[in-house]
């Protein structure tokens, strides 16, 4: 997208919007094939949504089926605010405040906001999830509103409804029952209210509402048949292995239970709200304080499990968003897998470890899954995303949810690069920490690189004075070089940050050249292929043969470099990098001429089955040939 600098834009913008500075994306402006993608998804997809469409469904009160149609337009707000800004769309910013008009228009003297008629509200259905996303667009609205009047209002607004909430199904509320009662999956859909609860406290500094977040967090944790998210997971239980036993292992899994506890990103969500709830525990207890901690570590721990147990080599997880040792069985067919809300949702949590830790295994994370199960599931034109990408198969649109022509991942794909942006270059007056690596102006410097696609990234000092720039170095890169004007510095270590600490002038001039070779992983009698932080595929549109082909036993080690991987022109715009292979393939080495390698192609993963065709197969995953003994 253009960025497009006449009066009546900059005008209408700072009349409506203006971003705190702490979360301002016009700090970073990515440049390249990155930027490009983003400036197609907002013109596209943020910047096409029907706002009339969303906020449709609040002015009626008859849903009766117990959907979720009220989660689109707090969806959508989240993303629409700070890329309104960093785009300069004077049209996005117009059809925020016309979204914000119809939701304060639809709110009932009670404070309600929502569609469900008055005998099913806060109940078995998706009402208490809708409210989160109602209250979490209203701050997202109040939070870069430069009108004073209008802010007022929007908060105003989230205060009622809050508070309709909490006489509602707060302590001894009208409704007779507690908030984690309500909704599915043991209370973790309505729990994860928690997170714009937090948020109206720091806000407000209204002690109530922080009140009432420790309320939440008791259902949360207490309750023998609620989500149990603290107990669980520091008794170590996997996330996949957390139903009740009531529940019942062997039951068929459905969309949605009122029981059970391996739905994912309802479990994340919950997670991300008691991470908020944990940072104002911080100011008031300190870090110490064993019950701040004790809910801290359970959500480090749930992080750690998932990492372990469920992400693949995309970078994504959950099948049929559930929870299920996924990372042991990638190779696999298994059904809907990697769900755009999920891998979204992922990414939220990944950059709230991050920022809560400093550990920068945290960004290695985010990068993997943007790189691959992110970007795959955006339509290379911007428009949407898909609602499950599968590991190998082809691309194709999402669901429509509701009776409506939306669905929950479509609307909530672009708080994916919303958090990418937000972790990607992080500045304080006295120290500047770079978590990715793309073309991009930033705050005093400038990057140039064609990574993941290439190796390497040079950075140029637009500032000058004091000020220790941090350097995440990939833990997949073995031995990383970093040169400052030139010369190499020494204690460059793998998943750590690099700093250089240093009074800057205009010109200086940082290389980093990545350890990047072709790695194989080996599980069960299959091999994939990583480059980098990039899993590789192959596309049926390069026209090399079976792609189902067995690769010969023996050939591949688990974690180590295969040779004959070589980058290659790409043979058309549908792919962002392309690579051929010499690999031992085929199933007739027996024979002289059958015993030689094969040239074959791989494409990144987010390029492969792009087209959104369906004749168009891409494969990650590929089975090796057994023995005799086997």
């Amino acid at each position: 997208m253009k960025r497009i600098d006449i009066p009546f834009l900059s005008v209408f913008l700072s009349a409506c919007f203006v971003l705190p500075a702490a979360a301002d994306l016009c700090d970073v402006r990515l440049k390249g094939p990155l930027g490009a993608r983003l400036d197609a998804m907002i013109a596209r997809h943020v910047g096409g949504a029907d706002v009339a469409y969303v906020t449709a469904p609040f002015r009626e009160k008859t849903e009766r089926r117990g959907w979720w149609q009220t989660e689109f337009w707090g969806k959508y707000m989240q993303a629409a605010v700070p890329f309104a800004r960093y785009a300069q769309d004077a049209k996005i910013g117009a059809d925020i405040e016309k979204g914000v008009a119809a939701i304060l228009a639809s709110q009932e003297p009670c404070g309600y906001i929502g569609n469900y008629p008055d005998d099913l509200r806060l109940g078995e259905g998706w009402d208490v999830w809708g409210i989160k996303y109602t209250l979490m667009g209203l701050q997202a609205y109040a939070d870069a509103c430069a009108d004073a009047a209008k802010r007022a209002r929007a908060l105003d607004a989230a205060c009622r409804l809050c508070d309709y909430v909490i006489s509602q199904i707060g302590p001894g509320g009208a409704r007779g029952r507690e908030l984690w009662q309500t909704g599915n999956w043991s209370g973790y859909a309505s729990s994860s209210i928690l997170e714009p609860v937090v948020g109206l406290y720091r806000r407000t500094g209204n002690g109530k509402y922080l009140d009432f977040a420790a309320f939440i967090v008791r259902g949360m944790t207490e309750p023998a048949k609620g989500p149990r998210l603290v107990d669980l997971a520091l008794e170590g239980v996997s996330v996949a292995d957390r139903n009740d036993a009531d529940y019942g292992k062997t039951a068929s899994w459905e969309y949605v239970c009122k029981y059970g506890r391996g739905k994912a990103y309802e479990m994340m969500s919950c997670y991300q709200g008691m991470l908020d709830y944990v940072e104002e525990l911080r100011k008031k207890r300190g870090a110490a304080d064993p019950e701040t901690r004790k809910l801290f570590d359970a959500a480090l721990r749930t992080a750690e499990d998932i990492v372990r147990e469920e992400v693949n080599l995309a970078g994504g997880s959950a099948c049929s968003e559930a929870w299920f040792h996924g990372a042991r069985k990638q190779h696999l067919p298994y059904m809907r897998l990697q769900e755009t809300c999920v891998t979204t949702t992922w990414m939220r949590f990944c950059e709230k470890l991050l920022m809560m830790t400093d550990d920068p295994k945290w960004a290695d994370q985010i990068e993997r899954t943007f790189y691959n199960a992110y970007l795959a599931a955006l339509k290379s034109d911007g428009s949407e995303f898909a609602g499950y990408t599968p590991l190998s198969g082809n691309r194709y649109y999402g669901q429509h949810h509701c009776y409506m022509h939306m669905d929950c991942c479509t609307a909530n794909g672009p708080r994916g690069f919303l958090s990418f942006l937000d972790a990607f270059f992080k500045k304080t007056p006295r120290t500047a920490t770079l978590n990715f690596y793309a073309s991009a102006n930033m705050d005093g410097f400038e990057m140039y690189t064609l990574y993941p696609r290439e190796n390497w990234a040079r950075i140029a000092s637009h500032t000058e004075g004091k000020l220790a720039l941090r350097l995440r170095i990939p833990a997949w890169s073995a031995k990383t070089v970093v040169k400052l004007n030139d010369i190499v510095l020494e204690g460059v270590r793998p998943g750590t940050y690099f700093t250089l600490d240093r009074d800057w002038r205009l010109g200086d001039v940082v290389e980093i050249v990545f350890d990047m070779p072709v790695v194989s992983h080996v599980t069960a009698k299959h091999v994939a292929f990583t480059r980098g932080p990039v899993l590789l595929a192959r596309d049926s549109r390069f026209g090399d043969g079976d792609l189902t082909e067995p690769f010969r036993r023996e050939a591949f080690k688990d974690g180590e470099p295969v040779p004959g991987f070589a980058a290659v022109r790409t043979p058309s715009d549908d792919f962002w990098m392309a690579f051929s292979a010499t690999l031992p393939l085929g199933s007739h080495h027996e024979n002289p001429e059958g015993a030689n390698p094969s040239t074959v192609f791989f494409c990144d993963f987010a390029s492969a089955g792009d087209t959104w065709r369906r004749d168009d197969f891409y494969r990650t995953w590929f089975p090796i040939e057994y023995g005799p003994f086997e």
